[in-house]
């Protein structure tokens, strides 16, 4: 296929699947429905709101601090508010078009802080690496604390618990044997899985190099807390989502992150994901609905309004660059 068709797929079809998902949860949805869902949404309290958006801020604050620690030993200290407006910027752009922000990063600290593109596109790298071993450990965490709620809901849907395991164990075994192959293979695609996986293992093991290696994992600690907050503080905007408890938000927030993968910024996937999740404990569809638009709407509101400021502001700020 040729490369121009696929970087507009690429970039075309994550909006487009948005833009379904978005019709699809309008009509799947009775009127009496979608008046009390927006009953909600209008009536949700702002304090909360504003306590959810000052979190994510909180968050993108210690990004920018944690990303010197990974800057510092190749010899550069950026501004912090020029990485707050840069990393705030480069989230603004994946909204539009996924994966660019990064590149954007890069580019916009070449420009204002003289940092080689090359060295700060690998701190980014590094970055990404750290928040999907974070993800991967908050699942973990989350099928330990939910184990029984999560099964239980899948044996009210029919599914057979003795066959999952035995599915999960036949997958587990595969995976095993699929890493035994893949790293004696000399396929194309091999070498690519292994350099990513060699990746990983490098961005993990360079936490250890830094000198503040503990500042950095406190600020990494610090920043999934504020994601998680975010989405906490959430559910008093809701009356039926007051209740919850915060593992079994743990689930609504693991289905949000995937959905937030799979279209630009989660639009139309991510109110679906935290409602279906969200079912597990017992809570309407309508509530459950409000709960993921208060949140997705907070989120991309706070990611658009500051991202665009940054994008202003950053040229402004750095006049004489």
């Amino acid at each position: 296929m040729n490369e121009k068709i696929k970087k507009i797929l690429k970039t075309a079809l994550p909006i487009a699947l948005g833009v379904f998902l978005v019709w699809y949860s309008y009509y799947k949805t009775s009127p009496e429905d979608r008046s009390q869902i927006i009953f909600y949404i209008k009536e949700a309290d702002l304090f909360w709101v504003s306590i959810s958006i000052l979190l994510g801020i909180l968050g993108h604050l210690s990004r920018a601090i944690r990303w010197n620690y990974l800057l510092e030993p190749l010899g550069y200290k950026p501004k912090i508010i020029n990485n707050v407006f840069i990393i705030l910027m480069a989230y603004f752009a994946n909204l539009g078009i996924p994966r660019t922000g990064e590149i954007l990063r890069a580019t916009a600290l070449t420009t204002y802080e003289n940092v080689p593109f090359e060295k700060g596109f690998g701190t980014i790298v590094t970055e990404r690496v750290i928040d999907v071993i974070m993800l991967l450990l908050l699942i973990g965490l989350t099928l330990i604390l939910q184990t029984d709620s999560i099964l239980g809901f899948l044996q009210n849907k029919g599914f057979n618990l003795k066959g999952l395991l035995l599915l999960m164990g036949a997958g587990l075994v595969g995976l095993v044997l699929f890493f035994m192959f893949i790293k004696k293979s000399t396929h194309k695609i091999a070498i690519k899985i292994k350099g990513f996986i060699k990746g990983l293992l490098e961005g993990v093991f360079s936490i250890f190099k830094m000198k503040k290696k503990w500042a950095f994992v406190l600020h990494t600690l610090f920043i999934w807390g504020c994601y998680i907050g975010m989405l906490w503080v959430i559910k008093f905007t809701v009356p039926e989502t007051i209740g919850l408890s915060l593992s079994e938000l743990m689930v609504a927030f693991v289905a949000g992150s995937f959905a937030m993968t799979a279209t630009n910024g989660g639009i139309g996937l991510y109110p679906i994901a935290v409602s279906s999740a969200l079912t597990i404990f017992g809570i309407s569809a309508v509530s459950g609905d409000a709960f993921g638009w208060i949140m997705w709407i907070a989120q991309t509101l706070m990611i658009v309004v500051f991202g665009a400021i940054s994008f202003l502001v950053l040229p402004l700020f750095n006049r004489s660059r």
